[in-house]
């Protein structure tokens, strides 16, 4: 198999890495892969816990289509058995445990969710169950003696929660170590995962040695700045967009990140060329370009990125009619009410809030208006008569009386 040069590929792993650890063993893979004409075993794991996907988990599915690109395996190994234990990572308190049949299904919205970025025909897709419920528990304690509790307490969150006296269960340390035995078993030579993953990746490093295998290279990726610039993306922070929103919520929200946000989000969310990047960039250093028109296009290209261009420009549109033309979308939904309901019923209903208390908070943030009319009240009943209801700055339906 013919490669591109090591230094193409460089470039193009490079780019929106957070560390390579280290740097120069990976082109030395990168050399040997191109002499044997071999390609390299690329491991992503993902937790199946949390199958909502949004474009900050985007960042490292997109590394690994750049292997992928490159002509190299990419290995895409679903955590449904350490799911069952529960990623530590970043979390001050135990996270709640999950079943192997709760794992399964929401594994399956996972990968249906990373075909949008990944090429599944050269995907290969595989379950740590496979291997690790079949393990006995002298392979658990002959794994457990490679490590200490001190080397466990390395961990910023187990660090935090130990000094602030929060309990810290016996089985949340197997979770880097399982991790780190999926790369034995899968042979990886190199592993992708966000920077909050560090210390796990560099796990299934050090068994790989102890298990007299090459070592993996570690390629951690940044983790994405939600909407409001300030906390991780997150659907808890609801400051994230999800790769299945539509395409008009995806392109209003892109819009709305601050203009901090706007270099790194074209260099880790969208697929533009280096060159492109590097015009950019200048052009924002240079205050060359007013930030406004960068967002839109940093909107249409992850927009046509999960959808096409000509959606992307379609989203575009849609925008400008709603927040500069100030009119009403015309392909909104419609519903005939023929009874008084609650307001907050009415928007939960109708999908324009995921609960009561969202539909509560956008109601006192005085984000509901009927008619143009604000609602402040959260026990507002509404009375059938034919209206638009606007929640949020992009969510309209219209009711027929």
């Amino acid at each position: 198999m013919k490669f591109a040069s090591v230094n193409e590929q460089m470039d193009i792993l490079t780019r929106g890495a957070q560390e390579i650890i280290p740097k120069e063993e990976l082109v030395q893979k990168l050399e040997q892969s191109q002499q044997k004409s071999s390609p390299l075993n690329i491991k992503l794991g993902c937790d199946p816990s949390r199958p909502d996907l949004h474009i900050g988990h985007g960042v490292v599915l997109s590394k690994l289509k750049q292997f992928q690109y490159l002509g190299h395996n990419a290995i895409l190994l679903i955590g449904d058995f350490t799911a069952m234990i529960g990623d530590p990572t970043g979390r001050n308190k135990t996270r709640p445990q999950l079943t192997i049949e709760e794992t399964k299904k929401n594994a399956l919205s996972y990968i249906d969710q990373a075909s949008s970025i990944l090429d599944t025909e050269k995907l290969k897709v595989v379950y740590n169950s496979d291997w690790l419920s079949k393990m006995n528990f002298n392979d658990i304690i002959r794994l457990t003696s490679y490590f200490t509790v001190a080397q466990m307490l390395e961990r910023d969150d187990f660090t935090k929660r130990y000094k602030s006296g929060k309990p810290i269960s016996i089985h949340e340390f197997l979770y880097p170590i399982a991790q780190g035995y999926d790369s034995v078993v899968l042979k990886s030579d190199v592993e992708l995962g966000g920077t909050d993953q560090k210390f796990n990746l560099l796990v299934g490093r050090e068994l790989q040695k102890i298990f007299k295998l090459p070592q993996q290279i570690i390629i951690t990726t940044p983790l994405l700045e939600g909407t409001d610039g300030n906390e991780k993306m997150s659907k808890s922070y609801n400051n994230y967009i999800g790769i299945t929103e539509t395409p008009n919520e995806m392109y209003g929200k892109t819009m709305s990140i601050p203009d901090s946000l706007i270099i790194k989000y074209f260099e880790c969310v969208t697929n533009i060329n280096n060159k492109e990047l590097d015009l950019i960039k200048s052009d924002v250093e240079n205050n060359v370009s007013n930030p406004r028109d960068l967002k839109r296009r940093l909107s249409r290209k992850i927009v046509e990125l999960y959808y096409d261009e000509k959606i992307a420009y379609s989203a575009e549109e849609n925008f400008d009619n709603l927040f500069i033309k100030k009119a009403v979308p015309t392909d909104i939904p419609e519903i005939l009410v023929k009874n008084k309901i609650k307001i907050v019923l009415l928007i939960v209903k109708n999908k324009m809030a995921s609960s009561n208390g969202e539909a509560k908070r956008l109601i006192k943030q005085g984000g509901v208006k009927i008619d143009d009319e604000k609602i402040n009240d959260i026990h507002y009943i509404f009375e059938p008569k034919n209206c638009i209801l606007k929640v949020g700055k992009r969510k309209f339906l219209k009711i027929n009386f």
